[in-house]
């Protein structure tokens, strides 16, 4: 199984936030836990289920940004370094040389989190104070361990395994650079980030499109397409957060991103 969950919006509607509530939690002032993003919430429920199951699951996580169109790995030690995307027949899009870390408990993989989103790409502008300069995709790779010894007997030397992926994209927000007034390595940052947005939208604009007439989906575009192509047409579960802003100075960009999202939830994938 794999499942999906990416938040879309223009710059500064919250998608962010919605993922991963407030960032600056410590040790005495712990969040809320009606502030709680997404993927806390998410974390937390898998730790329950991983446990009721003894030490049946194993679970690891990798955690990587898009960064104008340079891979890179938020979790690696040592200054983010481009890694190479590849492709194979029993894989699909991956990502080579890209450091999985096993965790245990709800404490190690929120570290994780903030670790690795300390290392992420922000900047402000006119619209967002911390406005996300990169697409970030964490996820968790759930598999079942090594059976019972005898059923090696059975199968041979082969022992069956169960693997899936949980996996959340907060997205850059796409922006019009007029209104963030971006220029210089900013504006490069924008023209990257609306690029590859664009890509994805055509992606799923053909995924919606009834079988009988799709064409060719373009997942080749960009590298957020790519990496997404499993999520969007594979045999998984996909959930797009469309965030919009309340301020009537984004109405464009909000029909836009209900656009977007009518056009998404209209995807059909048949496993």
């Amino acid at each position: 199984f794999s499942c999906t969950v990416f938040a879309f919006g223009q710059t500064g509607s919250g998608k962010t936030y919605t993922l991963m509530g407030p960032l600056a939690q410590n040790d005495t002032q712990p969040a809320s836990p009606a502030l709680l993003g997404l993927m806390q919430r998410s974390f937390t429920c898998l730790l329950e289920q991983s446990r009721s199951r003894g030490s049946d699951l194993a679970l690891s996580v990798s955690y990587l940004e898009i960064y104008n169109e340079q891979i890179r790995d938020l979790l690696s030690p040592g200054p983010p370094c481009s890694l190479p995307l590849r492709w194979s027949k029993t894989r699909g899009f991956y990502v080579e040389n890209q450091l999985s870390v096993e965790f245990e408990s709800l404490e190690a993989i929120v570290s994780l989190l903030l670790q690795g989103s300390q290392r992420r790409r922000t900047s402000a502008h006119a619209l967002n104070r911390h406005s996300s300069r990169s697409h970030a995709l964490l996820t968790i790779h759930v598999r079942s361990r090594a059976h019972h010894p005898s059923t090696w007997v059975l199968q041979a030397g082969a022992c069956p395994s169960k693997q899936g992926t949980l996996c959340f994209v907060d997205l850059a927000g796409s922006e019009r650079v007029k209104e963030t007034g971006s220029s210089g390595e900013l504006s490069l940052e924008a023209n990257s980030i609306n690029r590859s947005l664009l890509a994805l939208g055509h992606c799923i604009s053909m995924l919606a499109k009834p079988r009988g007439k799709r064409m060719h989906i373009p997942y080749r575009d960009s590298k957020l397409t790519r990496l997404l192509a499993r999520s969007l047409g594979g045999s998984g579960i996909t959930l797009m957060v469309a965030c919009v802003s309340p301020s009537s100075r984004c109405l464009s960009e909000t029909l836009s991103t209900l656009h977007y999202a009518s056009r998404a939830r209209r995807v059909t994938t048949r496993p």
